[in-house]
């Protein structure tokens, strides 16, 4: 009787031990998610009309997680088809029929070395390190290293690097805007032997101007821009090829080895009646078209959709180019204008903007669209391609609400432009204004202009803004102040009246 009492309370300890385990994995797992969970917008959405959706998604994360996948790379190639490196030009010629919309573009690597070498071993990125740094900051060596090299990754002791304003890390190589980002790793990001390959996609309708500064911003940054033009507006109407002709006429010669152009030669069925389905298939239409005429791409690659009113500075595309280290998805925070960069908003706008090619197959499905939803957490592969990338995703946003990372200059046109985007805009954002025939007369939308007032007739507050403060705009824009005139200052705002006590000092 006393052996069988003790196996008893035997089994009893090794199942109390058991549970206690079983506990411990628990804890420790919900303060693995608990800590990745605090990092990111989620989180924030529980206070919002939309905590219903929002808990959903939670529910998403926690279970139902499809298992890892261990040919992620593999399968990455296999379902988005596109596949090595091609070793010849960068650009094939044009067809004999000059059908801009059928060329491919070849990926290539980058070996222009970016990075150099300190007496004390330090590994810096060469435009954010001061070289001219004395002998007690660690003097540099004039000796550029290829982005190949094993040393730029090797793993031993870190020497920081003597950093210029502006940039930060012991690379030197994190700008400001990611400096004070959100971003939970960036204490943990490496330089890469490799740059990635960057690919910036955008819809096209008659945002030229922005468009120049986006080329001129993004030159080296990006390694091939997906600009898309349709023959109908958002509205449904018939409409030139107008960025087709510059491109052959040579307006941008000067970039045009990076373009790809896409024809969108049809409107949607329904997107007469509902705006929304043409607004999201010229999204969709641009990102599959665009990225199956790409070849050489890697998974790793990065991809940036932007509005055509949408900027990203520089330096934080730089960064995700160069750098390992950061989570995706990636959001920016742009500084918001309207009219022109004089009128600036309160706050910024922050659009997920930029994944890597893997993520954009395995989890968007080849769409850009449901990259600007923020509804990745709900979607069938965010699991799988999670698990197989071994890693938390953890979105983060280049920029602050203090620090912008680009801007969006919201009907930034001349009085004809603003015309023009009012009876092309799509049939789904009401108030449709273009559908008002006062409001589009070319005296209304000066006055508009001249005010900063909205077309529902409100005249919002705008904070005090100065040319000269930092990221005010584009920095082509101000290189060329007299050209972009109309976009930094007011052209249309009166002048004060003369106070008495000016016209006595006059006279």
């Amino acid at each position: 009787m006393g052996r069988s009492h003790l196996a008893v309370r035997m089994r009893m300890r090794r199942h109390k031990v058991f549970l206690l385990c079983v506990l411990g994995i628990c804890v420790v797992s919900f303060l693995h998610y608990y800590k990745a969970l605090h990092s990111i917008p989620l989180l924030q959405e529980l206070s919002s009309p939309s905590n219903l959706k929002t808990l959903k998604m939670f529910s998403d994360i926690f279970w139902n997680g499809p298992a890892a996948d261990s040919h992620s790379q593999q399968d990455f190639h296999r379902h988005s088809r596109l596949k090595g490196n091609v070793d010849s030009n960068v650009i094939l010629p044009d067809p004999p029929d000059r059908k801009l919309h059928e060329r491919t573009f070849i990926l290539h690597d980058d070996h222009t070395p970016l990075f150099i070498h300190t007496e004390s071993g330090a590994v810096c990125f060469k435009e954010g390190t001061d070289l001219t740094a004395s002998a007690s900051q660690r003097r540099l060596l004039h000796k550029e290293i290829n982005p190949e090299d094993e040393e730029v990754n090797a793993d031993k002791k870190v020497v920081r690097c003597p950093c210029r304003q502006g940039w930060h890390g012991p690379h030197c190589g994190i700008p400001t805007i990611v400096y004070h980002s959100n971003l939970p790793s960036k204490s943990k990001v490496t330089p890469r032997k490799v740059p990635r390959r960057v690919i910036n996609a955008i819809n096209i309708n008659h945002e030229f101007d922005l468009l120049h500064a986006r080329f001129h911003e993004l030159a080296d940054a990006v390694d091939v821009f997906l600009i898309c033009e349709s023959n109908f507006t958002a509205y449904g109407d018939s409409r030139p090829l107008l960025f087709r002709q510059m491109i052959l006429n040579g307006t941008f010669n000067y970039i045009q080895h990076k373009i790809l152009y896409i024809f969108l030669d049809h409107f949607p069925n329904g997107g007469r009646m509902d705006g929304w389905i043409a607004d999201d298939y010229l999204r969709t239409y641009l990102t599959k078209n665009g990225m199956s005429r790409l070849k050489g791409l890697k998974a790793d690659d990065v991809f940036v959709i932007n509005d055509a009113d949408e900027i990203p500075a520089r330096d934080g595309i730089l960064f995700l180019k160069l750098f390992d280290g950061w989570t995706e998805p990636v959001g920016i925070h742009m500084r918001k204008s309207l009219y022109g960069f004089y009128w600036r908003q309160f706050g910024t706008l922050n659009v997920l903007s930029a994944c890597t090619a893997a993520m954009l197959f395995k989890v968007y499905k080849g769409d850009g669209i449901f990259l600007r939803r923020r509804t990745y957490y709900s979607m069938s592969g965010f699991r799988e391609y999670e698990n197989s990338t071994g890693r938390i995703l953890i979105p983060w946003a280049i920029g602050s609400p203090v620090h912008y990372g680009g801007w969006h200059c919201s009907w930034c046109f001349k009085p004809e432009g603003i015309h023009y985007k009012l009876i092309s805009a799509q049939n789904g954002d009401f108030p449709r204004w273009g559908d008002y025939n006062e409001k589009r007369k070319i005296s209304y939308i000066k006055d508009l202009i001249r005010t900063g007032g909205w077309f529902d007739g409100s005249i919002p507050e705008y904070p005090p803004t100065d040319p000269k403060e930092h990221m005010y705009a584009p920095k082509y824009f101000m290189d060329n102040y007299k050209k972009y005139h109309y976009l930094l200052e007011n052209p249309y705002a009166r002048e004060k009246p003369v106070s008495n006590e000016q016209l006595k000092n006059f006279k």
